[in-house]
C-alpha cells in the first residue's frame, strides 16, 4: 500500500463509537468502519495505544480513510542482524525476544537493512513493524524515546543510591551476586512439593487472558511470540505472594518450540525466560530437581531439561538467576512493577490483534501440538 494511505503514529483521540474517529500525535486523521465486524477490536486497540502512548501503523481505505489494518510497531534499538542467506536477513531487537526476518523481496528491503544495521552500530531507536509471521514491512527512525535500559542508579536499592557515580557499577554487581547467591540458597534448601508445584501452576494458569477481550491483569500466555520476560516476571511476583521461592532461568540459542497459539504452530525466538522451582522428589531435598513453569509452553511444571528440549536448539545455552531479574542483559529489576506492567498491556493488544486476524483467536486446531 503506498505510503500516503499509512498511519504510523501515537493515537490521540479515539472518538465514541457513533462518531469512530481517530486522531494521531501527527496530526493525521483517520476513521473506523462501523460495519466492519473487527471495529470495537481496533477501537480497544488504538485506545490501549493511546494510553500506553505506543505507535500504531495503520493502514487506511484510499476512498474513505477507513482502518484496513493495523498493527502494532516496535519501538526498540537493534541489537544484532544476522544474514541467514542471499534472501533473508535475521533481526534480533533489544526489546523483543522474537526472531525478526527481513526478506529481500520486501519493498524498500536494502533502505531498512541498511537502517537496522546502523542501529546495531550507533543505538538509534527504530519503528520496525511487521507481519503477523514476524517479517518486518517497514523500518523508520523513531520520534519517540525509550528509556531503555533504566539508569544503573535506578537498579540499586534506596539505601545504596548514595554510592558515588564511578563505583555504581561495582556496588551493583557485588549486590546482585550477593542477592543471586541468597536466593540460590533458599530456592536449594527448601524445595516444594510437586503437589505444591501444580497448585502454583495452575494459579497462574488461570489468569491466562482470553483472546477475544483480554482483561486486565490477565498474563497473554495465548501470545507466545513476544513477551517472556514481563510474563516471567508477573509469575514470580505472584508465585512469592503463594509462599514459594521461584527463580528464573533464560535460555539463548537458535529456538523453535511448536504451539498451538500461533497461526504457523511454532514461533522463533533468540531468547526465552520462565520461573523456575525446586521440586523434592519423594522426602528429600537432596533428590530435588529443578521444574519451569511455563503455561506459555506446557500444561504443567516440567523438568528443565525438558523445557529445553523442546526449544528445538540442543545447543542453546542456560543461564539460572534471581526472580528479581527482569531483565538478564544488564540485570535490570523492576522494584515497581511498571516496566512489568508495560509489557503485559503491550503483549495483550497482541494478542487481541491476532483474534482479529483472519486466523481468529487461538488456540489453533490445525496445530497438531
Amino acid at each position: 500500500m503506498p505510503d500516503e494511505n499509512v498511519i504510523i503514529a501515537v493515537p490521540t483521540e479515539v472518538g465514541p463509537e457513533e462518531r469512530a474517529a481517530v486522531g494521531f500525535d501527527d496530526g493525521s486523521r483517520a476513521r473506523i468502519d462501523l460495519t466492519d465486524e473487527r471495529a470495537a477490536g481496533l477501537a480497544e486497540i488504538l485506545a490501549g495505544l493511546r494510553d500506553l502512548r505506543r505507535p500504531a501503523y495503520v493502514e487506511l481505505d484510499a476512498a474513505t480513510g477507513a482502518v484496513v489494518e493495523l498493527r502494532i510497531p516496535h519501538v526498540s534499538r537493534v541489537a544484532r542482524v544476522m544474514t541467514l542467506d542471499e534472501d533473508v536477513v535475521a533481526v534480533q531487537l533489544e526489546l523483543s525476544h522474537a526472531r525478526h526476518l527481513l526478506r529481500a523481496d520486501t519493498d524498500g528491503y536494502e533502505g531498512m537493512r541498511d537502517l537496522l544495521r546502523r542501529s546495531v552500530e550507533d543505538g538509534t531507536v527504530l519503528v520496525v513493524t511487521e507481519d503477523d509471521r514476524h517479517h518486518i514491512i517497514d523500518v523508520r527512525p523513531s520520534r519517540w524515546e525509550i528509556e531503555w535500559p533504566p539508569p544503573v542508579r535506578q537498579q540499586l536499592p534506596r539505601w545504596l543510591r548514595w554510592v558515588p557515580e564511578p563505583l555504581v557499577p561495582v556496588v551493583r554487581r557485588v549486590f546482585h551476586l550477593s542477592e543471586d547467591a541468597l536466593s540460590w540458597l533458599l530456592w536449594w534448601l527448601f524445595p516444594v512439593s510437586g503437589a505444591k508445584a501444580r497448585q502454583v501452576f495452575d494459579a497462574l494458569n488461570t489468569l491466562s487472558c482470553h483472546p477475544v477481550n483480554v482483561p486486565v491483569p490477565c498474563i497473554p500466555f495465548l501470545y507466545p511470540d513476544d513477551g517472556c520476560w514481563g510474563r516471567a516476571h508477573e509469575m514470580t511476583r505472584l508465585m512469592k505472594g503463594m509462599s514459594v521461592r521461584p527463580r528464573k532461568v533464560w535460555i539463548e540459542g537458535w529456538l523453535g518450540p511448536a504451539t498451538r497459539n500461533n497461526p504457523s504452530c511454532e514461533v522463533f525466538w533468540g531468547w526465552h525466560v520462565a520461573p523456575t522451582l525446586r521440586v523434592r522428589r519423594w522426602l528429600w531435598i537432596f533428590m530435588a530437581r529443578t521444574e519451569v513453569i511455563d503455561p506459555a509452553l506446557f500444561g504443567g511444571p516440567v523438568a528443565q531439561s525438558t523445557w529445553k528440549s523442546v526449544q528445538n536448539d540442543p545447543n542453546a545455552t542456560l543461564t539460572p538467576s534471581s526472580a528479581s531479574i527482569f531483565y538478564l542483559w544488564g540485570s535490570v529489576t523492576d522494584p515497581d512493577n511498571s516496566q512489568t506492567e508495560g509489557v503485559l498491556a503491550t503483549y495483550r493488544l497482541h494478542l487481541r490483534n491476532r483474534s482479529l486476524s483472519p486466523s481468529g483467536p487461538p488456540p489453533y486446531a490445525h496445530c497438531p501440538v
